[in-house]
């Protein structure tokens, strides 16, 4: 018997399945390597610190109990330490499921929204999930943020202006002058939407949070966080977002599931952002190893985009999937960028040294 065929909406057609990277399962029958290396995912390898995972321990032991739908004792550390008010500041499945409760809140069939590109692909495909028409803000020919388009597309009415500072997969990020510049030219009527990821790996005077012009913007203004990275929780999913406007958090809170958030998630959070040494530690690590991957791959001759997040942007100088497929074979997961244009680009995530020191090995036989 044939499986009943039923379409989905149009506008579903038009996307394409997330790529999530391979797993160690994925690849654990194929190569001959005693380790993997999985630099795929941009995952912090030194994962939580022992108060962190004391704090999921205890909090697994009441599975029965569903979490607090607010998140009320995660939301006010967040507030303390950020400045922002509790009520302006909304938990998430990860900073991804705020992507999505963003679209579902805010936009509707014919909207414009910016991004920059290359670009974290749900920046573009929940704007399309929802109908909303996406453009793109490219790089320059000498691959620099395109601050002129930018600010232009910035100044027209659109309804939502999303992308990642620092940029993923590229690495790029906007100055403290750049960003003042783009809240200056932001349209009044128009939502911007910075996603930092990867802010905790943006060090140095020539980065600035849009989080510190919350209080001062007049106009709407949304920072994602993620738990994922630097504070190396990303299995348990959990993100947050921190708005100038109540609307926007409003909005997002009627469109959100009530229990978005997990109690083993919410505890762990908690205890990650009031124990961060070790977080301080990974951190300072991988800026180490990024300059130091950095500076061996440019030895190789290969192009390397500068990087305010935990992995490199490398151009191969040929088809990155190819580049990709052997390196499993040689025991390294990493991702080959597929969006147009930039085919022979793959991000690699900054490991533990014995890792970027597999990667750079393999590499170098491979070229």
């Amino acid at each position: 018997m044939r499986p009943p065929r039923f379409s989905a909406r149009t506008e579903i057609s038009a996307l394409k399945p997330y790529n999530s990277g391979l797993t160690l399962e994925d690849v654990a029958a194929r190569v001959t390597s005693p380790r993997v290396a999985k630099l795929a995912s941009n995952e912090n390898p030194h994962g939580p610190n022992a108060a962190t995972i004391k704090a999921m321990t205890d909090a697994i032991a009441r599975p029965f109990l569903y979490p607090d739908p607010s998140g009320r004792m995660l939301t006010g550390e967040i507030a303390r330490q950020t400045g922002s008010p509790a009520s302006r500041v909304i938990l998430g499945d990860g900073s991804e499921d705020l992507l999505n409760v963003l679209a579902r809140a805010i936009l509707g069939a014919g909207d414009e929204v910016v991004t920059l590109f290359p670009s974290f692909p749900l920046h573009e495909d929940y704007a399309i999930m929802m109908g909303a028409n996406v453009t793109r803000i490219g790089l320059t020919p000498d691959r620099t943020i395109d601050m002129t388009a930018l600010l232009a597309a910035v100044a027209q009415p659109v309804r939502l202006t999303l992308f990642a500072n620092p940029m993923n997969p590229a690495g790029l990020w906007l100055g403290p002058d750049e960003l003042e510049a783009l809240l200056a030219a932001q349209h009044p009527e128009s939502l911007l939407c910075l996603d930092e990821a990867y802010v905790e790996y943006a060090a140095g005077p020539d980065f600035a949070s849009g989080a510190e012009h919350l209080a001062k913007h007049d106009k709407p203004l949304l920072v994602l966080r993620t738990f994922s990275k630097a504070y190396g929780l990303a299995a348990l999913r959990i993100g947050y977002a921190i708005s100038n406007s109540d609307d926007v958090i409003r909005s997002m809170n009627l469109v959100r599931t009530p229990f978005n958030v997990n109690a083993v998630a919410q505890a762990a959070a908690l205890a990650a952002l009031t124990h961060t040494d070790s977080k301080e530690q990974a951190v300072s690590y991988t800026l180490g190893e990024r300059a130091r991957m950095a500076a061996k791959l440019k030895e190789l001759g290969l192009r390397v985009l500068p990087s305010k997040g935990n992995f490199l942007f490398v151009d191969c100088g040929q088809p990155s999937v190819e580049v990709a497929d052997r390196l499993i074979d040689r025991g390294v997961i990493v991702k080959p960028w597929k969006q147009d244009g930039y085919e022979s680009f793959l991000r690699v995530s900054v490991g533990l040294d014995w890792e970027n020191n597999q990667f750079l090995e393999a590499m170098a036989r491979i070229l």
